[in-house]
């Protein structure tokens, strides 16, 4: 127990309620192991790897959605290395606004245009790497991975020896 400002906070509970917020990222952590060695390695030299990213599990397919605002689907890369880490990747930059002439200089520029960026993905062993698509509509990047099917329970039939 510690007092904050008057109020008793439960040390314990908050680092629970803490916890279950990051549960999502802690599932993905597990399921879908990100290099994030290489992401901050790459942030140190302009990459963001802080893209969020919603991966949905389904029985047939892994999807994966990134919001990419700004960028058309010639300025993304999807790709696999490794045989499994699937890697997106963009070197993103700011075009200029129509209008916008040689000479003029903003007096107010908040809109971040694209940034560099690359997040990658472990992908898990039923994951097919060659039945991979991906779509880029109205800012949203879409990533479809194949799974493998399951394989064949073995049936067991009974013969009778005579």
């Amino acid at each position: 127990m510690r007092r904050v400002g008057g109020d008793v906070l439960n040390v314990d509970l908050a680092a629970a309620v803490n916890n279950l917020f990051n549960l999502p990222e802690t599932m993905e952590k597990f399921m879908f192991p990100s290099s994030r060695a290489h992401d901050h390695h790459h942030e140190t030299r302009g990459v963001s790897s802080i893209i969020p990213v919603d991966i949905l599990d389904t029985p047939k397919e892994y999807t994966f959605f990134m919001d990419v605002p700004g960028l058309s689907k010639s300025e993304i890369q999807v790709t696999v290395e490794d045989e499994n880490t699937l890697v997106i990747r963009s070197n993103g930059k700011r075009k200029r606004q129509d209008g916008e002439d040689e000479g003029c200089k903003y007096l107010r520029l908040e809109r971040r245009g694209p940034q560099n960026l690359q997040r990658k993905f472990r992908l898990p062993e039923n994951a097919n790497v060659s039945a991979i698509t991906a779509k880029c509509e109205n800012g949203v990047l879409t990533v479809v991975v194949e799974k493998h099917p399951p394989p064949q329970k073995s049936k067991t039939v009974e013969v009778a020896i005579a």
